[in-house]
């Protein structure tokens, strides 16, 4: 019977590339950026990763179908690489497939990267958008915030919520975000605003404002993993382990039955779920220190609070306007910014999550450091929520 990977891989070198408008480079330079940091905090030479994987969204538009990209930039030395894409699940999807692969005991040690050179596809709805992207195939008739603005309005009419409280609410997200983006410097936008910017933003999709909605960014990050017992013996006392990993992808519920309202997202709740009981959490709000989920906007991440079990069915709003979420709260979430303000360069996101939980945990975040966290969430949500994919993984120390 299968017993899950909980504790039997550990991170032992990450790298993040500076998100932002890199119009200075391309998919290569962000990949190299985000290597270089990963493969010195490792402390290991390039010829011992045995095997890698690549996530990127967008192909002819950046770096190219096949994984060759990868092994290219970094003149890896003929290893196998896989080039993995799963919407704003792509990074973790890389992360995925290096975990499973120690875990299996295909290789000792495996290497996930995880780019996105958003700002030269014309993503996002900017003028004269490129042909034949993703968006003009798969959603022609839809945006993504005027999904996720239904998704604000079907949750206020379950829980009978006033749309100027749960504005309010989506304020204080967006204003938390902003503050903890100021500190930091790899963070694409780093200015404070107020509930007051965030209420009287121009507005993109009722009740969706600019302030709600998370930009468009360049950037690139990486994960070295390895075996427990490998890192024991090279030396590691004390390491980053993956103790969870689930993935919930959509099978056609939500847009093919009336058991969905509209007003949750129902693969969250199933990998949250899966995912906890990998890790062997029993209590969510008292055993995570911290977490990193899919705020690509704003009530996305209130909503997600529920389908995380970390708020009560109808509770989250209160939650979030008491502080349980921010920096000094009980559960501080988006420490680095999150995607509303780190950035959001679809195949790295994932991994950037995993980054800040890996600095968090090991005590090296600098003026954002959380005092002493040992457990953390990362979330992605890919897609629309009528049709999407779900990711949960948890992390934590342990002593090797």
């Amino acid at each position: 019977m299968a017993k899950g990977i909980k504790d039997k891989v550990a991170i032992i070198g990450m790298g993040c590339s500076r998100f932002g408008e890199r119009w200075d480079c391309g998919p290569e330079e962000l990949i190299l950026e985000a290597f270089k940091e990963a493969l010195a905090d490792a402390k290991i030479a390039r010829e011992e990763i045995e095997m890698g994987w690549l996530g990127l969204f967008y192909q002819e538009q950046s770096a190219g179908k096949s994984a060759l990209p990868l092994s290219l930039t970094l003149r890896l030395p003929n290893i196998p690489v896989t080039r993995v894409e799963n919407l704003c699940a792509t990074g973790t999807e890389a992360l995925r497939g290096a975990v499973y692969a120690v875990a299996a005991g295909a290789c000792d040690i495996a290497l996930a990267m995880g780019v996105e050179k958003l700002k030269d596809t014309g993503y996002g709805g900017l003028p004269e958008r490129t042909k034949g992207t993703f968006d003009d195939l798969w959603l022609p008739n839809a945006t993504a915030p005027g999904a996720f603005a239904q998704l604000a309005g079907a949750y206020a009419a379950k829980h009978h919520v006033d749309m100027q409280d749960l504005k309010r609410a989506m304020a204080h997200i967006s204003v938390k975000s902003h503050a903890n983006g100021v500190l930091n410097p790899k963070a694409h936008l780093r200015k404070e605003i107020t509930e007051d910017d965030a209420l009287n933003a121009g507005m993109v999709a009722y009740p969706l404002g600019l302030m709600d909605c998370c930009g468009v960014s360049d950037g690139a990050a990486c994960a070295i993993v390895t075996s427990v017992e490998k890192a024991r013996a090279m030396g590691y006392t004390e390491v980053v382990t993956v103790k969870a990993m689930q993935l919930a992808p959509s099978n056609g519920f939500e847009m093919s039955s009336t058991g969905w309202d509209g007003s949750y997202l129902h693969t969250t709740r199933i990998a949250a779920q899966r995912a906890y009981a990998e890790a062997g959490i029993k209590d969510p709000r008292k055993e995570i220190n911290l977490m990193e989920v899919h705020d690509c906007f704003s009530v996305t991440e209130l909503v997600v609070m529920e389908d995380l079990g970390m708020s009560a069915e109808g509770g989250a709003i209160k939650d979030v306007m008491d502080g349980v979420f921010d920096r000094d709260g009980a559960v501080p979430c988006q420490i680095d910014g999150g995607l509303k303000c780190f950035g959001h360069p679809i195949g790295a996101t994932g991994l950037r999550m995993a980054y800040e939980l890996y600095l968090q945990l090991l005590g090296r975040a600098g003026q954002r450091q959380l005092p002493s966290p040992s457990i953390g969430l990362t979330h992605n949500l890919g897609g629309h929520p009528f049709r999407n994919v779900a990711s949960v993984s948890v992390l934590g120390l342990h002593s090797a």
